[in-house]
């Protein structure tokens, strides 16, 4: 997480036409509810869809209707099973274990931080742009968006934006003349949802998110939880890929019953033991609202019994291990979480003396390879 001043902060302009106005206000309307800080924290959004193929062999052939429904059922239940176990992927892939400490600017927060240097940590935590202080909003947490079905996402949906928030009346959304936000309710407009995924279809010219699912049905997901991989020079790798081909495949095929709000609320809570203490051996996590309770590293074996199944489909499909590779290193990570992404950029920053100095030292080796990247490529011509 980079830190720096809010007037420092620019807004996206996205021109003088009515939709590029849009655009900008709906970000000063961030900016006022959240703070311009929020607007800089990244992270990898990743789509993701099945071929025609695939629902074939789970469906065998239908019509173009019983076929969009279908998938739509399928999609929903694989987003029952992320909100159940994508965990893991903050627990393995999490990239903010810490932030520069001029980012709370005044917040308070109950987290017990470590320093060093400029920089505040957890020493366990995997995720922090995940957690409360990061892209949130806490006016959604009262929300009950259902993901039962596209009905009843729609329902929750509709119903989210059409809910005023007495917090962010009190902003104003017109004041002396100069707006300040699209709207005081919850929700400005649908993307302001921060879900950790959601249920996506490609939208015609002048179509809401909603409007095109209620049209056409779920046609792809989008990963929402990945943090920018500071050890790669593009953000992910092809492990990272794979992993995802493992897990999302796995969400969709395992028997993913409805969920009701305390299901829900109680794998939230999940998430948020695994963003502040994640690589903590041992943690506990609640199965359900039953009161079972399991430690995340034997969840994860659990898991990997049945991604090594479908590994195993996937490089006879492609040719080669790549796939029983990821789950070998993976299941390594989990024996020894130091060895995951946020254990090893978190001892980066303690050998370096800060998170600033690890973001320029990795900057400067990904700025010299490209360098000579593009001198190879210039002499190859």
């Amino acid at each position: 997480m980079l830190c720096c001043s809010e007037d420092d902060i620019a807004l996206a302009q996205y021109g003088s036409s009515n939709s590029g106005r849009m655009k900008t206000l709906y970000r000063q309307g961030l900016k006022h509810r959240y703070g311009s800080l929020m607007q800089i924290i990244s992270g990898v959004h990743f789509n993701f869809s099945f071929p025609e193929s695939f629902w074939d062999a789970l469906f065998g052939k239908q019509d173009e209707k019983t076929r969009q429904n279908a998938k739509s059922e399928a999609y929903f239940g694989l987003i029952r099973n992320y909100y159940r176990f994508g965990w893991l992927i903050p627990y393995f892939f999490g990239a903010s274990p810490a932030i520069c400490s001029s980012f709370l600017q005044g917040k308070e927060t109950k987290l017990p931080f470590e320093k060093v240097g400029g920089t505040l940590y957890l020493p366990k935590a995997t995720s922090l742009r995940l957690s409360d202080l990061g892209y949130t909003n806490s006016a959604q947490s009262a929300l009950k968006i259902g993901f039962n079905g596209l009905e009843q996402y729609l329902e929750g949906l509709n119903q989210a934006i059409h809910t005023p928030s007495q917090d962010f009346a009190k902003i104003g959304v017109k004041v002396d003349g100069e707006y300040r936000q699209l709207n005081d309710y919850v929700l400005q407009i649908e993307n302001e949802l921060y879900a950790p995924i959601r249920p996506k279809r490609v939208a015609r010219s002048g179509e809401k998110p909603s409007e095109a699912l209620s049209r056409g049905g779920v046609e792809y997901i989008e990963v929402r939880s990945l943090d920018v991989n500071p050890f790669s020079p593009i953000g992910i790798t092809a492990e990272q890929i794979r992993f995802l081909d493992l897990f999302l495949t796995w969400c969709a095929l395992k028997d993913s019953e409805p969920m009701d709000n305390c299901e829900l609320e109680c794998w939230r809570e999940n998430w948020n033991k695994v963003i502040v203490d994640g690589r903590q051996v041992g943690l506990q996590l609640q199965i359900g609202c039953h009161g079972e309770v399991l430690d995340s590293q034997s969840w994860v074996k659990r898991v990997f019994a049945d991604l090594r199944e479908i590994a195993k489909h996937m490089d006879s499909a492609h040719g080669g291990n790549e796939y029983a590779a990821v789950c070998d290193k993976l299941e390594a990570w989990n024996e020894n979480p130091e060895l995951s992404i946020s254990g090893q950029l978190l001892a980066k920053t303690k050998e370096l003396g800060g998170l600033g100095k690890v973001g320029c030292e990795l900057g400067k080796e990904y700025r010299q390879k490209n360098l000579l990247t593009n001198i190879k490529r210039i002499r190859l011509k």
